[in-house]
């Protein structure tokens, strides 16, 4: 059985993460200054490279590469023992279902003992936000005095939900969503190594879908890649992901903007026959109002659309912006967005698209 895509191509060197440059840059130059902090919070949503960075961290503190610039080297005695998890100074705790205080409390009786043989034991506590409000107790009297041994990296997707008695104690470090673009780009060289064709609009229809996650993406152009042959094409990812055609989109787009609500209701009654999936409609409905706002406001935003964007997608887009204004279209991005936190209550997952659509079409802006 062959690994997951994004465990087979999980970055395992500093300059491999995707969309979080600050963050590595800052981590780096610590390490080659010799400025490691006793405790890191990585916050952020999910599939933005928190736990992947912190073991790349992890295995950078413990080379015994001689160099700063090529650490972690990945080839020393620590970075493979690291790599294989066959060491003992690295130790991962999922808070999801190790969340209570008997876990905490056998976490601090482990940080006494020194290092079996790396220089740091670095603990990794994902989802640490899950912990009970005991064990947030307890690892909040293990961080204000930790041995100088020992290193802490906290992840967490919902950061809210942290003490911040706990994030003051550490260096927070706040992940974003990564681009459509650098997502596009991660996804052509994973094609590439995996000898595969895939039509670009497929690679652009998955950067949307992902909403910033590049694990999510990777999920799907696996999936995708499960169910087509040799080569994936655009009507391959719509079917087996619910996605609206191109011209279901731009079918749309004029409804909203020329206010034909007749012909938007129609476009929701059929997709919702074919089986279009309109989460994924809203996703790129939205999107595409949000390209048309930029566009009006910024003639020169076409350059920038045009590095990820097919030619057929933006010409029309650059079409639509000429025919409506600004105030217009951030009318119709409000409401999309708004209704778009609907779908989950939704009794029909149509009605919350349907109930957008009447009330653009019959507002006048």
């Amino acid at each position: 059985m062959g690994q997951v895509l994004y465990r087979k191509y999980r970055p395992q060197n500093f300059e491999e993460i995707v969309g979080q440059k600050g963050v590595v840059d800052v981590l780096k130059r610590s390490i080659e200054i010799d400025r490691i902090s006793h405790a890191y919070l990585f916050s952020g949503p999910a599939g933005t490279g928190k736990t992947t960075l912190a073991r790349i961290f992890a295995r950078a503190v413990n080379c015994l590469s001689k160099s700063d610039f090529d650490k972690p080297c990945n080839k020393c005695e620590h970075c493979l023992e690291f790599l294989s998890q066959k060491t003992l100074d690295l130790v991962e705790i999922d808070a999801a279902s190790s969340r209570g205080i008997d876990e905490i409390r056998s976490l601090r009786e482990g940080i006494r003992a020194l290092p079996f043989k790396a220089k740091y034991k670095v603990y990794i506590i994902d989802e640490v936000h899950m912990l009970t409000k005991e064990a947030f107790n307890a690892l909040l009297k293990t961080l204000e005095e930790p041995p100088a041994h020992v290193i802490f990296i906290l992840a967490t997707t919902e950061i809210d939900k942290v003490l911040e008695t706990i994030i003051s104690r550490t260096q927070h470090f706040e992940f974003r969503k990564i681009s459509e673009e650098d997502i596009q780009k991660a996804l052509l060289i994973i094609a590439k190594k995996e000898k595969s064709k895939v039509d670009p609009e497929v690679i652009n229809i998955i950067s949307v879908l992902a909403e910033g996650s590049l694990r999510d993406a990777e999920s799907m152009l696996d999936q995708a890649l499960s169910a087509a042959s040799q080569e994936i094409s655009t009507d391959d990812i719509r079917k087996l992901f619910g996605v609206p055609t191109r011209t279901l989109l731009q079918d749309m787009t004029r409804a909203l903007i020329t206010g034909d609500s007749k012909t938007a209701l129609k476009i929701i009654h059929e997709s919702t026959g074919e089986g279009i999936d309109h989460k994924a409609f809203f996703k790129l409905l939205i999107r595409d109002f949000r390209f048309l706002l930029y566009l009006n406001i910024d003639q020169d935003f076409e350059k920038e659309l045009s590095k990820f964007l097919p030619k057929t997608e933006l010409d029309s887009l650059v079409k639509f912006a000429k025919e409506c204004n600004i105030k217009k279209i951030e009318y119709i991005l409000n409401v999309l967005n708004n209704n778009y936190q609907l779908l989950k209550l939704a009794y029909l997952p149509q009605l919350p698209l349907e109930l957008a659509v009447l009330k653009i079409t019959t507002k006048t802006v």
